[in-house]
């Protein structure tokens, strides 16, 4: 089966051939694997199931929104993102520090000035032909439609974010309904072109629970995702949808369900009790992730990395919905032989017929 094969058969609830597997590296670590695999297709080389990705493009005569207004002081304009957000590079490794354009605001007109690209003049051009391609190729094709909260504190600093939800909602919902806005034309583009699902999600949650309340996640955040999925679904109903959040979710976990998740990323081992995940949603989730890179990956031996994938199969992956893969990008102290380790296993345990 090709991956979009077994995609599509895990959505009829029919069993792939196999757990469809893949893993994203840090530059760093995906050069020495690189080195130990002898070729720079990774993806080939492991026969991953990685995704496709496709968006609306900006047209390269359309001018960026200026930003520059809102950092006087900083040297480098060129850090400053597609969103409005300087990330400045940091003193370790790949790490960036957020300097937030809003974290200064006071006023509503403060927030409501704030040039927040909506896509409006963005392009569907090309999008429809690279998902062709794609199939062909039999891969499975995602439409990104990037995040709500994670942009929206970005832009207005995560303290503050906070306490707009509580203290100043009027705030909190001028900079999300302009996201909103853009990711239901991210969403229409994608099932427009003929996208296996949409590639959604924000890290709502920390090891223990929930960033803030689910009262105001269901308040704020749910009636938004739920628009962009039904934009998606209007025009493909057969659209799954993918939704990713670090963390411990599971107070949040049936509302999830409820506005149409389907797949569910990472389900991370080291804060989530797997079993428990699989028991109360397993016939209306794909769990997809579920290989610690707090534990197994960084920290594991071969033997152990053996053991886990044998485990999550048996126990997660019997009914051909689960998708294994790290519950994060790999980084640099990931021994190169866990990585082989991971693949070599998904190949000997993961075979479903």
């Amino acid at each position: 089966m090709t991956s979009q094969e077994r995609l599509l058969a895990m959505k009829e609830g029919e069993l792939p051939d196999r757990v469809p597997r893949r893993a994203n590296f840090t530059p760093d670590l995906r050069k020495k694997v690189e080195e130990a695999a002898g070729t720079e297709d990774l993806e080939g080389f492991f026969d991953m199931d990685a995704f496709f990705h496709i968006s609306l493009k900006r047209p390269p005569d359309l001018p960026q929104p200026d930003y520059s207004v809102y950092y006087p002081d900083l040297e480098d304009k060129n850090v400053i993102n597609e969103i409005g957000v300087a990330r400045v590079p940091g003193d370790f490794y790949h790490f960036t520090h957020i300097v937030s354009p809003l974290h200064n605001a006071e006023t509503l007109d403060e927030i409501e000035a704030f040039p927040i690209d909506e896509n409006e003049e963005w392009t569907e051009v090309g999008m429809a032909e690279d998902v062709r391609r794609a199939h062909e190729e039999g891969k499975i094709v995602a439409g990104s439609v990037t995040h709500l909260y994670e942009e929206a504190w970005q832009i207005r600093g995560l303290e503050q974010f906070l306490e707009d939800l509580v203290l100043r909602p009027d705030f909190a919902e001028s900079i999300l309904e302009r996201l909103t806005r853009r990711n239901v034309r991210r969403a229409r583009a994608a099932a427009k072109a003929g996208a296996d699902l949409l590639y959604t999600g924000d890290d709502i949650a920390h090891q223990h629970g929930m960033i803030f309340s689910p009262e105001l996640w269901r308040k704020f955040f749910k009636p938004r995702w739920a628009r962009i999925y039904e934009a998606a679904k209007e025009i493909k109903p057969d659209i799954m949808i993918w939704y990713h959040s670090d963390g411990n979710v599971g107070e949040v976990l049936d509302d999830l369900v409820e506005i149409g998740v389907e797949i569910l990323n990472p389900v991370q081992p080291e804060c989530m009790d797997l079993l428990l995940v699989k028991q109360r949603c397993g016939k209306k989730l794909i769990l997809d992730g579920t290989i610690g890179t707090q534990t197994t990956f960084p920290f594991g031996t071969p033997e152990e990395m053996e053991r886990t994938v044998r485990e999550r199969v048996e126990t997660l992956g019997y009914d051909g919905r689960l998708m294994l893969a790290p519950t994060h990008v790999l980084e640099p102290e990931v021994p190169v032989e866990n990585v082989f380790a991971f693949f070599q296993a998904c190949d000997r345990y993961g075979r479903l017929r």
